[in-house]
């Protein structure tokens, strides 16, 4: 069995934001030469998710209305978190959407649906924030 490791950089200029990386996953898959197996993809962070839904923008737009509903920013002090920062709502909004994805490899390529997309979800954003890509098969 042979495996990949690859870590990459995602700058948000704004807090929150949902970035499409399904192409960057792809490349690294291509790259890994593996075949058959699986894709482990999940940030380095606590404050920020890889998930698996549709590419559409209004779709988006009600995941980010949704979360801010569930978890508002403001007012920082409703949170014990934020004694010390600023970003409990970020916590919680990353627990919500998930961690990671483990996504099949088949014939060297994502074996994904129709319209399924990766993302990654930045809840707490504005600074550099780790992505890992982990691949192993064969």
């Amino acid at each position: 069995m042979k495996s990949f490791r690859e870590v990459f950089i995602i700058h948000t200029q704004e807090r929150r934001k949902m970035i499409n990386i399904t192409d960057r996953l792809s490349t690294a898959v291509k790259k890994s030469g593996i075949k058959e197996g699986l894709l482990l993809c999940n940030p380095l962070h606590i404050t920020s998710s890889v998930f698996i839904n549709d590419d559409e923008s209004g779709l988006h737009q009600d995941f980010e209305n949704w979360l801010e509903k569930l978890a508002p920013e403001k007012p920082y002090s409703m949170y014990h978190h934020n004694g010390y920062e600023d970003n409990a709502d970020a916590h919680l909004k990353r627990t919500i959407m998930g961690r990671e994805v483990v996504i099949a490899i088949t014939d060297g390529k994502l074996d994904l649906g129709t319209w399924e997309q990766v993302f990654y979800g930045e809840f707490d954003g504005k600074r550099d924030k780790r992505v890992l890509i982990k691949i192993i098969g064969e």
